[in-house]
């Protein structure tokens, strides 16, 4: 019997062979996680790239066999073969190409962080719909398939009814040069969107929708102005009650998502490979899975078989959306009113601190 409450795949391309991809922004992400995963997935061709630098972009071009590259992005949009359009860019973008795309009636798969806040996904989503195009959001993590091991575990009942659930992360990244992910006015905050948005994202989509979501952020010993420390406290889509830390400037490093349930505990770094443990009275288990040479093509996949009418995307823009929500939630008291263009206003920033614990001047 289907269940009606189940998503249901687009099938915009449904009549088509294949669907043909284009590319904004071919940069570093695009070298082995994403780019060669258009490529390969099945059904799915990458006809063109674009890059602000056209030498960069036609390297990529030839270093990846794509027969066209651009070096604007409305040319790429334009482009009669192309069907479908990645946007790679980071998150400050991602709201203006969307649209774009949108706007030329062709889907769009967006990378994450959805956007920068709330706001940009809005003005996402409503383009979209106005176009009755479907948007996507790269959370791959819901197609890897160590993810979908978790996934299937919990629906067989290996740990029981979920109670609680933690999740730990440390690394000194204040040690490391600034760049892009650490300006607010580029990401949107700081590494927490980029990092913390997955395992936040992952939670969803393993329990349902985050709930009674509180939070604090700090700055404790970096030198940008975003935060370098968050906690959290939530309850997942089961109920249970959940608690997370990112620490971006903590040695040693740590990374485990850890769900305990009334048979037995299940835990797996979120970032790591290493196999998932599952621990139950009758002992200790670690079950291995698959390692994608390329991570993001089983989304991809999963992106190209909805728009062929084959099965629905895990990862959407209303999906998405949720996260995005969830983190301006955490992060308003650090940055203040996260509905406006609070990367404008360091100075205004109610949170931000000198490593010293005093308010900034």
């Amino acid at each position: 019997m289907t269940n009606p409450s189940a998503p249901v795949a687009s099938g915009v391309f449904a009549r088509r062979d294949v669907v043909r991809w284009g590319i904004i922004g071919c940069g570093d992400v695009t070298e082995v996680k994403s780019g060669p995963g258009f490529l390969k997935a099945e059904r799915s061709r990458l006809v063109a790239v674009m890059r602000r630098n056209g030498e960069k972009a036609a390297d990529y071009a030839r270093r990846h066999g794509v027969p066209r590259w651009y070096d604007d992005a409305a040319a790429l949009i334009a482009d009669p073969e192309v069907d479908a359009v990645y946007v790679a860019t980071p998150p400050d973008t991602h709201a203006h190409y969307a649209v774009q795309v949108a706007q030329a009636g062709k889907p769009v798969y967006v990378e994450k962080p959805m956007a920068r806040h709330a706001p940009e996904c809005d003005r996402m989503i409503a383009a979209a719909a106005a176009a009755r195009v479907p948007l996507f959001v790269a959370y791959y993590r819901r197609s890897m398939p160590r993810f979908r091991l978790v996934e299937r575990l919990l629906a067989e009942g290996s740990i029981g009814t979920i109670t609680g659930i933690t999740y730990r992360f440390a690394a000194p990244f204040h040690a490391s040069p600034a760049q892009w992910r650490v300006d607010a006015a580029t990401a949107g905050g700081g590494h927490f969107l980029d990092l913390g948005s997955h395992v936040l994202d992952l939670i969803d989509f393993l329990t349902g929708p985050l709930t009674d979501v509180r939070g604090n952020a700090a700055n404790l010993a970096s030198a940008y102005a975003v935060e370098d420390a968050v906690a959290v406290s939530f309850r997942t889509g089961t109920g249970a009650p959940a608690t997370a830390a990112w620490n971006f400037a903590g040695n040693p490093a740590e990374d485990e998502l850890a769900l305990t349930g009334t048979r037995g505990r299940l835990s797996f770094s979120v970032f790591g490979f290493e196999p998932v443990r599952l621990a139950t009275a009758e002992g200790i288990q670690s079950l291995d899975a698959e390692r994608p040479t390329h991570v993001q093509q089983p989304m991809i996949q999963a992106v190209v078989d909805d728009l062929l009418g084959l099965r629905a995307s895990p990862s959407t823009g209303v999906s998405a959306r949720r996260t995005s929500v969830v983190m301006d939630r955490v992060l308003e008291a650090y940055y203040g009113d996260r509905s406006a263009a609070f990367w404008e206003h360091p100075e205004r920033w109610p949170g931000r601190r000198t490593r010293g614990g005093d308010s900034e001047k």
